[in-house]
């Protein structure tokens, strides 16, 4: 008999990779175990009829609910990307709602944190979603405690993770509780992980996030600063760049950005050093200053604050290694 038992909740139109990654680090972990100690995943549905997942891929589940009303000490529920607009199954919320009681550990992959949203397990609690559903989450379930820049989150027995492939790194986490940091290496580097990510590191980065409307004042700060990261930048001189008041530009760049001038400024120089990090051998001095940072030691601060590692750790277990 396996000594871990996992539940993968599937459904129409759930995300392929948010079952199949988790589901991947559990059977390579397998390799690496006693067969006394090893994991079983079963994926569970409402019924076994054949579900299309997003990307049209086929899946069967090999329980239905009613099948299912033992305990498992894992119980993950998938996301999908209708999730967050969609009207839940009953069936669907009526399972997850018993999860406490049907799990050591239970939570969701990417957007499935709706689901438990909408099953009432996420007032009070930390939680994590796709960066881009964050803020429909924090809308629809207000008593959560939703931090949108987050790979995963561990709040007592509840776990939540990010987007997609950040599934891998819960499911690695959870590994590594287990069995230990080797054990969940060895299941990275097999997958070509090149390393399990930190629970606290970012989501993405504000290079891949424009403005709303590109000739905005916003727009034209986040120019500035992205092709200006070694200069100081104060609220007072983006306030004169945007032809704004500094009281004015606070309000209108969280309005529009979802956080404040300073964070933009912060989140820009610690990705502008992750990038050099993983691509280049410069001086942790050398990275501090053209990422804009003051010194290393602001930028190991920062890093530490952010990410969850210093530089040097960063650099050590997410430098690109040319696979892939």
């Amino acid at each position: 008999m396996p000594a871990q038992t996992v539940a993968i909740v599937i459904h129409e139109g759930v995300q392929a990779l948010d079952v199949a990654g988790p589901v991947d680090v559990f059977a390579e972990a397998n390799a690496y175990l006693p067969a006394n100690d090893r994991y079983e995943v079963l994926l569970v549905a409402a019924d076994r009829q054949p579900l299309r997942a997003s990307n049209g891929m086929r899946m069967l589940a090999d329980l239905a609910f009613e099948e299912a009303p033992g305990t498992f000490d894992i119980a993950l529920v998938a996301g999908g990307p209708a999730l967050p607009d969609a009207e839940p199954d009953p069936r669907v919320t009526q399972w997850i709602r018993a999860m406490p009681e049907r799990a050591g550990i239970y939570g969701s992959i990417c957007t499935g944190a709706f689901l438990l949203g909408h099953a009432g397990l996420l007032d009070a609690r930390r939680v994590t979603t796709h960066w881009q559903n964050a803020r429909a989450l924090a809308a629809m379930f207000p008593a959560a405690r939703v931090e949108p820049d987050a790979i995963y989150i561990r709040d007592g027995r509840l776990v939540t993770s990010a987007g997609i492939t950040a599934g891998i790194d819960l499911a690695l986490a959870l590994v590594g509780e287990r069995h230990g940091a080797s054990t969940a290496l060895s299941v990275a580097k097999r997958l070509v992980v090149v390393a399990q990510r930190q629970g606290g590191q970012s989501q993405f980065s504000p290079f891949l996030v424009a403005p709303a409307d590109p000739a905005s004042p916003i727009a034209r700060i986040r120019d500035h600063v992205m092709a200006n990261m070694a200069g100081r930048h104060t609220l007072e001189s983006l306030a004169a760049i945007a032809g704004m008041s500094p009281r004015n530009l606070a309000r209108h760049f969280v309005q529009e950005a979802g956080l404040t001038p300073h964070e933009f400024i912060e989140r820009v120089r610690v990705d502008a050093a992750r990038m050099l990090l993983e691509a280049s051998d410069s001086p942790l001095k050398t990275v501090a200053y053209d990422s804009g940072f003051s010194s290393p030691d602001r930028m190991r601060i920062v890093f530490l604050s952010r990410l969850g590692v210093t530089p040097a750790q960063y650099r050590a277990s997410f430098r690109r290694t040319g696979t892939g």
